[in-house]
Parts: C-alpha cells; structure tokens; sequence
C-alpha cells in the first residue's frame, strides 16, 4: 500500500463486491416477485388516495418529520478493522485523508433514501399545497445539503464523544433538520437559512472539539463490525453466510409460551426446538419480519388479490428458511445424550414451523377482515405452508 488513499480503495472494492455477492440472493426468486406486487399496489393506492386527499392534510409536517429524522440518521461508514487500532497509529496523522474517503462514500450510499422518499412525496405537496415546482426543487436542494452536514455532524460528534449518547446528538439534528424542512416548504426561506446556520454551528463546535484528540478506533470499529453483521444478517435470510455469528436472547417475557408444550419425554425435541426459535435472534426475527409485511400489507393494501400473492410467497419463504434454520443445528446438543427416536427432531421442527404458520395465518387473517373473502388469506398461508413443508427437504 502506498498511502490511505489505496488502502480506502482495497478495502471499498473489497466491500463492494462482498455486497453484491450476497445481495444477487436478495433480489431473486420470492422476493423479487413480492417486490413488484408491492409497488405496483403501493403506487395505486397512494395515487387513489391523492384524488380524495383533503386540502387540509399536514402535508409539510409529515414531510419535515420523516425527511428530518432520515436526514439525522447518517452512521458514517469507515471500513476500518480491529487491527487498524494498532497498525494504523503511525498514520494518524494522515487519517483525515482516508476519512474524507469513508465521508465521501457515507454521503451518497444514504442521500438516495432520503431523496427517494421526498419525491415520492412531491405529488402529495403538489396535490395539498400551493407550491411551485421550482420551489419544490429548491427544498429537495436544501435538502441535499443538509444531508452533507448531518453526514459530517455525525462523524464528529462521535470522533468527539467517542459515540457516548449519539442518540441525543440525532434527536437534535432531527429537530433542527425537521424545523428546516418545514420552513422551507412554507416558502419562509430566510428562517431556513438562519436554521441552517444554527445547525452549522452546531456541527461546527463539535468539530472544534475533535482538534487534537486521538481517533477512537475502537468505537469505529465496533460501529462498523455491527453494522456489517446486519447485513449478514439480513442476507442471512435468503442464503447462508458462514461467518455470521448468531446471538441468543432470553426473552422472558414470552416464558408463559413454553407451557403449551406439555411436559412428557416425547415432547422433550419439540420442548427443545421451540426455545430455540423463541431465543434465537436470526429464526425469532425473521417470522417476525415477514410476519409484520404479510400483516401490513394485508391491513393497507384494499386489493384482495394482491394480498392474497404476496401472504403465500411469504408464507413459503417464511416455511422454508425457518424449517431448514431450525433443522440445520448440527453442533453438540444435550439431547444428544438421551435415548431419542432418531426423527424425533424432524417432526418436533415440522409441528413448531406449523404453528408459527397457524399464527402468522390468524395474523394476516385479522389485518385483512376489510377485505372481501379475507378468510381466503388464511388458508392461502396455511395450504402454502403446509404444502412447503411437506415437499421442502429436511
């Protein structure tokens, strides 16, 4: 490596295609499917609700509360490794350089979302406000900007802070942010550029304050060792990751659930099986995701038929990972040592996989009782299931 800036490069490129190697998983098969049945019914309702909106509708707070909190989530992404917080020490002088890279990078993988999200609300502006188009772009301007220095506000309150209450830090920009936002969209552009200033300064004293301290590699490097684990966890759920360390959670709040195993030697895998997906992060979140999209758009979306697709391609997503999570323990178990019928763990996974369906069924079930024939979505989920489960391998 000659200087920084090739070891920002070796490792981005590094990083690049360690994304897409995982995400060509994500957007394929099921989900691309769900996808574009989202969207299309998603862009429908939106564009049916807009010709009965009221003129009185909040537009511009709705707006200014999601785009400000988006705008104040700006995690900066280092790519820095542990190893980094002893082989890099010489260098720190010259860090600056490589993080102005990482900053640069920061900025445009998280401004798309935010601009995303605003154009998609510029018809809903246009519809209830009186807003030229030229000054719709002006706030999508103001907006860009802000995103830069939340980026770089971010970064410093935790060079400065060493990532002590950076939740506080948000709940600030947020605000700002939103207030900014707001004014803008009220045409009072030149409290916007006071606010502004304000938020300058703000991300300025913080910045001041960075001066002359050392770079806390360890927080950086613990901030970009987690949010690399979500990712392999999220891709985690369409393909398998081999170095994605799963975490266990007590949960006891959900204790009382055990009890409908009754207690009896042949219930001893089911018994075992079933605090595993209850306690298990990676198989608990996951029936909870898809369970919680399922519902959702059971609950907004007033086509039945779109419904109906996107309840079964979940459900058979959701049959399918979580029986082969739940049969792939394959390290040492305390069951083991016990005389156990040999398929006693197949079936103890297949009964817990069919109630979990019984219950993302009767979820999705209530969510759609607007629809006509919504009692169709709970045995699309569970003739689904049923069917995934009896044809997927063990």
């Amino acid at each position: 490596m000659k200087n920084l800036r090739d070891v920002w490069s070796t490792r981005f490129h590094h990083y690049i295609s360690e994304v897409q190697k995982y995400m060509q998983f994500v957007f394929t098969g099921h989900i691309a499917i769900v996808l574009v049945f989202l969207i299309g019914a998603g862009g429908y309702q939106y564009s049916e609700w807009l010709k009965v909106v009221d003129t009185d509708f909040p537009a511009e707070i709705v707006m200014a509360a999601l785009v400000g909190i988006l705008l104040a989530f700006s995690r900066p992404t280092s790519l820095l490794r542990e190893p980094d917080q002893v082989y890099l020490l010489p260098l720190e002088s010259k860090m600056p350089l490589y993080f102005k890279k990482a900053l640069a990078w920061t900025f445009w993988s998280q401004v798309w979302l935010v601009a995303l999200v605003y154009i998609v609300g510029i018809p809903l502006l246009k519809a209830v406000t009186e807003l030229t188009s030229t000054e719709i772009w002006l706030v999508f301007f103001i907006m860009i900007v802000l995103k830069f220095l939340s980026v770089q506000g971010e970064f410093c309150y935790r060079y400065s802070e060493r990532g002590q209450s950076v939740w506080m830090d948000r709940l600030i920009r947020a605000v700002i942010f939103g207030l900014v936002i707001y004014l803008a969209l009220h045409t009072q552009f030149i409290f916007t550029l006071v606010v502004i200033v304000i938020s300058v300064v703000y991300s300025a004293v913080f910045r001041k304050k960075c001066v002359g301290e050392p770079i806390p590699y360890e927080h950086f490097v613990k901030l970009e060792q987690n949010r690399m684990m979500s990712f392999y966890r999220f891709a985690n759920y369409f393909t398998d990751v081999p170095h994605l360390r799963g975490s266990i959670r007590r949960r006891g709040w959900l204790d009382w659930l055990y009890r409908s195993v009754p207690y009896h030697k042949q219930n001893t895998q089911k018994y075992l099986v079933f605090r595993t997906f209850i306690r298990t992060d990676d198989h608990f979140y996951l029936w909870l995701r898809l369970t919680a999209i399922s519902a959702v758009i059971a609950a907004f979306v007033d086509i039945p038929v779109v419904t109906w697709i996107v309840a079964g391609a979940l459900s058979f997503a959701t049959t399918i990972q979580l029986k082969q999570a739940l049969m792939a323990s394959g390290e040492f178990r305390m069951d083991m040592l016990y005389p156990l019928p040999e398929g006693a763990r197949k079936i103890a996974v297949v009964q817990i996989v069919r109630l979990t369906m019984i219950v993302q069924a009767v979820i999705v079930g209530v969510c759609s009782m607007g629809q006509p024939m919504f009692y169709l979505s709970i045995l699309i989920v569970l003739i689904v299931s049923e069917i995934t489960s009896k044809m997927s391998k063990p």
